[in-house]
């Protein structure tokens, strides 16, 4: 059986040092078997990517760029939780897209994350999930992702 780990290796993905909090809450927060991931932004390397809105100076692909790192900065999260080799299921995501008023594409946009958790997690990788737009995030980022993961005992 492949390792989360292994399966990271193949697609040539490398996580990051989960990202400490910016302000007064924690990361992620574990409650029974479900990983709550406080929402992450696009850091690659240190630095945010594709800052902006949708639907005005950040295209659809970017976006979706944006929304699979923040899909990485989770697994992060996860690997930092001590569950990277226990998820059963990804639960739950909320995309959250800086989107002008007329942008209807929210979905597409957050796929980036959803399509990375069902290639590492495979069909425990298919979530609930939400897709909305907001007038602004933390940064100016385009892109905010959260997560609900269940930990095998």
């Amino acid at each position: 059986m492949t390792t989360i780990a292994q399966k990271l290796s193949d697609l040539n993905i490398t996580l990051p040092n989960a990202a400490a909090p910016a302000a007064n809450y924690v990361p992620f927060v574990k409650s029974g078997n479900l990983l709550f991931i406080s929402g992450q932004l696009p850091f690659e390397n240190g630095q945010l990517i594709h800052k902006g809105r949708l639907g005005e100076n950040v295209s659809v692909e970017d976006g979706y760029k944006a929304a699979r790192q923040c899909g990485i900065n989770i697994i992060a999260q996860i690997k930092a939780a001590g569950g990277l080799e226990k998820v059963a299921r990804i639960v739950r995501l909320g995309g959250f897209v800086n989107s002008s008023a007329d942008f209807t594409d929210q979905p597409k946009v957050v796929n980036g994350a959803s399509d990375l958790f069902v290639e590492v997690f495979g069909d425990a990788g298919r979530h609930a999930r939400a897709a909305v737009g907001v007038p602004s995030l933390p940064l100016g980022v385009a892109v905010e992702v959260d997560a609900v993961v269940e930990l095998a005992d």
